[in-house]
């Protein structure tokens, strides 16, 4: 059998099961009508407020997309900005208690996602998948295939 033939190439199956993983974890959010990047942008606020521009390179989001982000979250109360008292350019960023409500809701729903999807692995096997997905290589900026 051709190596490109095999279902066993390991980015097919990377691709296939986190597909999977990402439907369950989008299941999860909609307890709370969250996108999945809506709580993310949550989770990095929930433990206090922060710049627009840190916040942007947390989440690793170009600003203008953060801005569109925080547009949906701000307009459903989850989130506020306001300027800066000590740099008028500048926007402070602060999760509000609805939505810290909505985070405790995601939290208890990925948990239990979690709970499934990680059923057959240990927690030393957990941290070791964790680890190695760390080093897996990924460049969102070039996704082109073909030779050259």
């Amino acid at each position: 059998m051709a190596a490109a033939d095999s279902p066993d190439r390991l980015g097919f199956l990377l691709s296939y099961r986190g597909e999977l993983t990402a439907a369950r974890i989008r299941a999860a959010l909609a307890v709370a009508g969250l996108h999945p990047r809506n709580a993310m942008t949550l989770m990095r606020l929930a433990p206090g407020a922060m710049s627009q521009r840190d916040l942007a390179t947390a989440l690793e989001v170009d600003p203008s997309q953060l801005v569109a982000i925080l547009n949906d979250l701000e307009g459903s109360g989850l989130c506020e900005r306001r300027r800066d008292p000590a740099d008028r350019r500048r926007h402070i960023v602060e999760i509000t208690g609805a939505g810290t409500a909505a985070l405790d809701q995601v939290d208890a729903a990925v948990s239990e996602a979690e709970r499934e999807l990680f059923a057959n692995l240990t927690t030393d096997e957990q941290d070791v998948l964790r680890g190695l997905l760390d080093r897996v290589v990924v460049d969102r900026g070039n996704h082109e295939c073909g030779a050259e």
